[in-house]
């Protein structure tokens, strides 16, 4: 297995430009890892944003974990890496080893990968995601001509983690095929119109629930397959039952092969820890200002909509976003450019998520869990809100 560097159908210069402006809404085509054929030669093709490492290899079982072996090449400014492993394919783990300014080495799950190991181990997965035959397309094109105000819903909040496990099986859960026998009749039994999943992106810590994600566009591994997940979805579609996600853009985890510091830089997180540091979760805050920041976000809420056919998503911890003294005492939080407390750019952010997502899918749901009084969750973003169709009920809760 080589690497072969400068590879034309990595990314374009227009995708590089688009990515930069935090407008590459499909980045999840170009990013990561993709199994491909270039020059008569089958392999993967690897790119990766690192903009302040001094060098990034790939590194894994197949090249014994030697950075040396399979280098990247840097695409400039843009601040992406990139190569092409000739022989490697789907099922192979893989890491980013990146070097940073300070010579020290980092071993990084990828961003944008598509699957990862069973905990505790935490590489990433080469996967190819072609192949799945769905057989929801008459509930999909009835979606997108759905008003989801004018319809009834009734949403059963689920952990399929906790849900039921399975007596001698370590680990205990259920994959996401045995669930789609048990639970979609119960939902049905039960008069309920969508299922409202917890914990589906990928997280090292049972415990967490899904509230601190690692793999953002990784269906966890403790339920099977990204496969076994689309099958999930899709016999809900033809049972008549809905699927939410549980989506966490508000934080993550500070684990060593994720997100936090992932250059050797505060890179998706604020440096500042009046603004990058959670104190209730003690984890790391989006720094939503950041162009490629919210194209990792945004696009990874496309993904999901795209890749798995899901119907909505239920967006976790709005209120901390939209706050920058959000659980902080006074002289732990900086104000915005106004003097305010308000975090303008998560709020741009989230009205930019919200006309995205409903620009490209008509009928799709997207509710708030807000605890607070902000105005204009529910408004449109053309009228001054923030677009989302629901707010979630705390109180209910």
């Amino acid at each position: 297995m080589v690497p072969i560097l400068g590879s034309q159908s990595v990314l374009t210069d227009f995708d590089l430009h688009l990515f930069n402006e935090g407008k590459h809404y499909a980045l999840y085509d170009k990013f990561g890892a993709h199994c491909v054929t270039e020059n008569g030669d089958s392999g993967v093709r690897f790119a990766l944003w690192a903009p302040n490492a001094r060098s990034v290899s790939v590194v894994g079982p197949f090249n014994a974990w030697d950075g040396r072996r399979h280098p990247m090449q840097s695409l400039g400014s843009s601040g992406v890496w990139v190569t092409f492993i000739a022989g490697l394919a789907a099922g192979a783990a893989y890491k980013f080893e990146i070097k940073v300014q300070s010579g020290a080495l980092h071993l990084k799950s990828d961003p944008v990968g598509f699957a990862m190991e069973l905990r505790p181990g935490n590489c990433s997965i080469v996967t190819d995601l072609s192949g799945y035959r769905w057989s929801d397309d008459a509930w999909m094109q009835a979606r997108a001509h759905s008003d989801p105000l004018r319809q009834a819903i009734c949403i059963y909040e689920l952990h399929l983690g906790s849900w039921q496990h399975v007596a001698g099986r370590e680990p205990p859960f259920l994959s996401w095929r045995e669930a789609s026998d048990r639970v979609i009749p119960y939902v049905k039994e039960h008069g309920f119109t969508h299922i409202e999943l917890m914990g589906v992106a990928e997280h090292p810590l049972d415990a967490s629930w899904g509230y601190q994600v690692v793999g953002y566009f990784a269906p966890t591994s403790r339920h099977g397959s990204p496969q076994d997940f689309m099958y999930f979805v899709d016999q809900c579609h033809q049972a008549g039952i809905g699927v939410l996600l549980d989506w966490v853009p508000a934080h993550f985890p500070k684990d060593a092969h994720g997100l936090a510091t992932f250059d050797g830089t505060a890179l998706y997180e604020h440096a500042d820890p009046r603004q990058g540091e959670h104190r209730d979760w003690d984890t790391k805050i989006f720094n939503y200002g950041r162009h490629e920041v919210r194209n990792f976000l945004i696009g990874n809420a496309l993904y999901w909509l795209e890749h798995y056919h899901v119907d909505g998503l239920r967006v976790d911890a709005v209120a901390s976003m939209l706050y920058l003294d959000y659980s902080r005492v006074a002289g732990d939080w900086l104000p915005n450019r106004y003097g305010g407390r308000e975090n303008l750019e998560a709020i741009e952010f989230l009205r930019e998520f919200n006309t995205v997502a409903h620009g490209k899918y008509p009928g799709l749901l997207t509710i708030a869990e807000e605890s607070t009084a902000f105005p204009g969750v529910t408004t449109p973003v053309h009228l001054g809100g923030l677009g989302f169709n629901f707010k979630w009920n705390m109180g209910w809760m």
